[in-house]
């Protein structure tokens, strides 16, 4: 993929994490929901650093793992097919339980399917793992970036804290976009 084009498509992909992306009142179906946060795994790729050893080897690929029922469909494997990270080829997994998922680099923890969610983030302490939910408590729980809806817009909250202890770098261009949330 050319410079030119890959530069595009990160613009493409920033300007809809900046613009928050409005649903419309005919849009608002989960499935519709989950299309547009389908491109925000893939943004986070380009904005977080993890750490040179959270990688076997340099072509290991960079795993994007969700846990839980897939409320994404095909979007997000349809986002990531063929693009790379930092020299890191995107791959899609998915996981039924939180010990499987130990050895991804984003793990989407889909809430409703998950049994005890606040358990899923502890487990992963200590791990190089960026946790991505959308659930209400997620951040208290621990989490790191949780998806929020308001006024009909799609947002990000971050809590740092939780990405530093797992030795991630976010950058400050995506902590600008984001509400920032401290549990101290």
């Amino acid at each position: 993929m050319s410079h030119l084009k890959i530069m595009h498509r990160l613009y493409i992909n920033t300007l809809l994490l900046v613009s928050g992306i409005f649903l419309s009142a005919s849009q608002t179906t989960i499935n519709r929901e989950y299309q547009i946060k389908a491109a925000f795994p893939f943004n986070f790729t380009q904005f977080v650093e993890w750490p040179f050893n959270a990688f076997s080897e340099p072509e290991t690929p960079l795993i994007i793992g969700i846990l839980g029922e897939d409320p994404f469909g095909n979007y997000l494997e349809e986002t990531v097919t063929g693009e790379k990270a930092n020299g890191h080829l995107l791959v899609i997994q998915h996981y039924k339980n939180i010990e499987e998922a130990k050895t991804c680099h984003i793990l989407f923890i889909n809430q409703a399917e998950t049994d005890k969610p606040e358990q899923a983030v502890i487990n992963l302490k200590g791990k190089y793992i960026l946790t991505v939910s959308d659930g209400n408590n997620f951040i208290k729980q621990g989490g790191m970036i949780r998806f929020i809806t308001r006024d009909n817009k799609i947002l990000i909250q971050i809590n740092p804290e939780a990405a530093k202890q797992a030795d991630l770098i976010i950058s400050s261009k995506l902590l600008r976009l984001a509400e920032v949330v401290s549990l101290k």
